[in-house]
């Protein structure tokens, strides 16, 4: 989350068990630029070799019914500051090590295959939350862009100055999500719209708010993230 103010860490969690992903995949409708419908529906160049089997290897975190959704647990935890975004002229943007960096509207970004997934939100401060995201998986996303062989690392923009890096494959994981649905609903302002990262396997200062820009790289840079800065640790994994 965008940020969690961090007071007390807590112990790493372990990972559950692992089982089938409930989320499910469907295009939402929408008038797009044919550029972007041409990409998404052309053979481009495979993803490199190392990336591929990484996205392969990688296995879901169990998920909740949505009965079990906790709406009035979610905390919305900021600087007390929520950044004004003109839909109109919001773009995400998908650049740094890749073949085929891109510029999308939220328009562009709704056209991909929609996952939603029930998962709990950990937050460092010791509260949780189990919560419904939907949005697209950051897998395809970097299937478009296509990042070069060496990529590890994977850096988040916000709209608000926040930035956080992860390593590749916790962004490649099938339950990280660039989020743009909260419980069913569009998500609201307060807790990121209109995108933000959601994922069962990371604490939540690491799950960004207002992204806008997303860069993977090969190796980290001097700034790792907004509260790693501060000391926090940098892979803030469950």
């Amino acid at each position: 989350m965008n940020p969690n103010f961090p007071k007390n860490a807590i112990a790493r969690r372990r990972f559950l068990q692992l089982s089938g992903l409930s989320g499910t995949g469907l295009l939402v409708s929408g008038c797009v630029p044919a550029k972007f419908t041409d990409l998404v529906g052309q053979k481009i160049e495979p993803l490199n070799q190392s990336i591929q089997s990484l996205m392969l290897s990688q296995k879901p975190v169990p998920e909740f019914p949505t009965s079990a959704i906790e709406p009035e647990k979610l905390l919305i935890n900021s600087f007390n500051f929520t950044p004004a975004i003109d839909l109109n002229t919001f773009r995400l943007i998908i650049n740094g090590e890749v073949n085929h960096p891109l510029q999308l509207s939220m328009g562009e970004v709704q056209q991909l295959p929609l996952t939603a997934m029930t998962i709990r939100h950990v937050c460092v401060e010791g509260w949780a939350a189990i919560v419904q995201w939907g949005g697209v998986r950051l897998q395809e996303l970097a299937k478009l862009v296509q990042p070069k062989e060496g990529v590890r690392y994977v850096y988040f923009k916000s709209a608000d100055g926040y930035y956080e890096s992860w390593d590749l494959a916790s962004a490649l994981h099938p339950q990280t999500l660039m989020v743009y649905q909260k419980n069913g609903k569009p998500l609201p302002a307060d807790n990121g719209a209109p995108l933000r990262l959601a994922a069962p396997i990371k604490l939540g200062y690491k799950q960004s708010k207002w992204v806008t820009q997303v860069t993977f790289v090969k190796d980290l840079m001097p700034r790792k993230g907004y509260w790693v800065d501060k000391g926090y640790e940098w892979f803030a994994g469950l």
